[in-house]
């Protein structure tokens, strides 16, 4: 099967220089362009010279979670990861993902089952939810940290909040730290038991959308943070475990 994904490269860009890759993944029905539009991760990637492949699903979504299809997803992102860190020499320790809803979901199918593969993902609007995520050993086999967004007003919050505890106390996951956050979103911080970690924002009065994203079908700007900001810094900071 063909697939399709739109990568940007910064006016920066060496070769010879191993690069950070984030993967962005789209929400349903969507496409990697409208992804590319909404959250402004290209801005990101020229300040900090990286690189960012915006994939696009079968018919408009990813084989994830709760919902779309059954393409081999999970398959096709690790062979994107592999074919951008042996082409473009992205950097194999800094391989991340990053989605919203149904692509959020995704990569929490993609941090399980291609363990090693990414070392953190970024979710926003998204979850570990589902049938597989109900088994007890559906976890990660290598570490993968975690960075999530929960808006309050989410229809599936419930159910975001209640997966986020599963795979922190499935992980062996410790309250690091509980920053105040912000005016309007509270934030956790969880170190692992494999040296992984979670942070969790959530937002009480947001919605199914990604926050500080000036517009696009499920932007929030005025959510009171920036999420893709948060998301890279987290990013930054967390090069694969082994």
């Amino acid at each position: 099967m063909d697939r399709r994904y739109l990568l940007h490269a910064p006016p920066g860009y060496d070769p010879a220089k191993p690069s950070t890759l984030v993967i962005a993944l789209h929400f349903f029905p969507g496409s990697g362009d409208g992804m590319r539009e909404m959250v402004g991760l290209d801005a990101v990637a020229d300040r900090e010279n990286a690189l960012v492949a915006y994939a696009d699903g079968i018919a408009g979504g990813f084989n994830a979670l709760i919902c779309c299809g059954e393409a081999d997803d999970v398959g096709f992102l690790t062979a994107l990861a592999e074919h951008l860190v042996r082409t473009w020499g992205a950097d194999p320790d800094r391989v991340h993902l990053t989605g919203i809803s149904n692509g959020g979901d995704m990569s929490f199918r993609a941090a399980v089952e291609a363990a090693g593969v990414f070392a953190a993902i970024g979710v926003v609007s998204g979850g570990y939810i589902g049938s597989r995520a109900e088994a007890a050993d559906y976890v990660p086999k290598q570490p993968v940290s975690v960075i999530t967004f929960i808006g309050g007003q989410d229809q599936y919050a419930d159910a975001f909040r209640t997966g986020i505890r599963s795979w922190q106390q499935r992980l062996r996951c410790r309250a690091a730290s509980r920053p105040a956050g912000t005016p309007t979103a509270s934030r956790t911080d969880a170190r692992c038991a494999d040296g992984s970690d979670v942070t969790v924002y959530t937002l009480p009065e947001m919605g199914h959308s990604w926050p500080g994203a000036p517009s696009g079908q499920l932007a929030d700007p005025d959510a009171g943070l920036t999420a893709t900001e948060l998301i890279w810094d987290f990013f930054a900071a967390h090069p694969r475990r082994t």
